[in-house]
Formats: C-alpha cells, sequence, structure tokens
C-alpha cells in the first residue's frame, strides 16, 4: 500500500476513533508507520488530509448503503436490510459522529462529504418509501421525505444510545421498532 493509502486508512481510523480534534498528525503518522516528511509531501496539512480521509469513509458508506438499498426486494426488505445490517454499533457512525465534532462543523469544506452524505442517504431512502407507495406497500399517510428522515434519525439516535448503555441491543430494539411501524400494509378484505 502507498504512502498517500496508508495515511488515509490511518486518518479514517482515527477520525472513527477519536474525531478530528483528537486526530494529531503525529498520532496519524505513528498509525500509518509514515514519517512527517512524506505526510507533508503528499497533503498540505491535517485538513487536507482529514479531507481526503472523510471523502473516503462517505464514499464507503454510500457504497455500502447503496448496495442494500439498490438490491432487488420490496421497499420495506431493502429498508430492512439497511437497518439489520452488520454493523459495529458500539463504535457509531464513522460519518455521523463527525457531525459532532466543532471543527468539522465549522469548516464548510470538512463538513460538505459529511452533509452530501446524509443527503444522499434521505433522497434514496425517500425514493425507496415512494418506491413502496407506489406499489401499495405502505399506508398512504406516509410522507417519503419525512420517513427517509426517521430512518436516518433512527440509525443515528440507535448508534448513540447503543453506546450511551455499551450494548447494541438498543440500536437493535430501534431498528425493529421503526420496521414494525414501516410493516408493510395488508387489506383486511
Amino acid at each position: 500500500m502507498s504512502t498517500p493509502e496508508r495515511l488515509i486508512e490511518a486518518t479514517q481510523e482515527l477520525l472513527w476513533e477519536r474525531g478530528y480534534v483528537g486526530t494529531s498528525p503525529k498520532a496519524i503518522q505513528q498509525h500509518a508507520g509514515a514519517g512527517q516528511g512524506s505526510m507533508y509531501h503528499h497533503f498540505s496539512g491535517k485538513p487536507d488530509l482529514a479531507l481526503a480521509a472523510i471523502r473516503r469513509t462517505a464514499a464507503g458508506l454510500r457504497e455500502t448503503a447503496g448496495l442494500l438499498l439498490d438490491s432487488p426486494g420490496s421497499a420495506h426488505e431493502r429498508i430492512s436490510a439497511y437497518l439489520l445490517r452488520e454493523r459495529d454499533v458500539l463504535r457509531g457512525c464513522p460519518v455521523g459522529r463527525l457531525t459532532m465534532d466543532p471543527e468539522v462543523i465549522a469548516s464548510d469544506e470538512l463538513r460538505a462529504p459529511v452533509d452530501e452524505t446524509i443527503e444522499w442517504l434521505r433522497t434514496r431512502l425517500a425514493e425507496i418509501v415512494q418506491e413502496g407507495l407506489d406499489r401499495g406497500e405502505f399506508a398512504h399517510a406516509l410522507v417519503p421525505a419525512d420517513i427517509a428522515a426517521t430512518i436516518v434519525a433512527t440509525v443515528q439516535g440507535g448508534y448513540v444510545l447503543a453506546r450511551a448503555s455499551g450494548s447494541p441491543d438498543a440500536f437493535d430494539a430501534a431498528a425493529r421498532g421503526l420496521l414494525a411501524l414501516l410493516a408493510p400494509c395488508t387489506d383486511a378484505g
């Protein structure tokens, strides 16, 4: 693996673990096994390297979610696959956690990939909910954009609850509860 790749991967890992504020250039260099000179040869500084890492993390999240959301199946099945996918719940969301970092939020450039990813997810989920409505899978009272926001909020809130309790049970309960609310409608005849 090239030095820039090692630096980006190390930064991704450290941002997820410590956040931007808690990730020092020295920690990145140590984690990547790279010297200060090579870091600054490839990146202009911590913000530049962090931006590359945040973009990579955001792209990875979109790819993972996209594989599930774009798979065959009903709208409920695809949303279920997204909510119930294997996650390291106790570590939190590598993108969502960045919203809690004051330096990321204060920087339009660092915040942009986070915001774009969350917006992409909400848009894709709203499209799937609309597909489900069009096929008669869901109750017609659902507002796709509102349900998409609820799904994203449930996932992010589930991470917080799980981390606070030290158990993935809270995340799992939130996902199951939301899926029960989104259960496909059935005609009573």
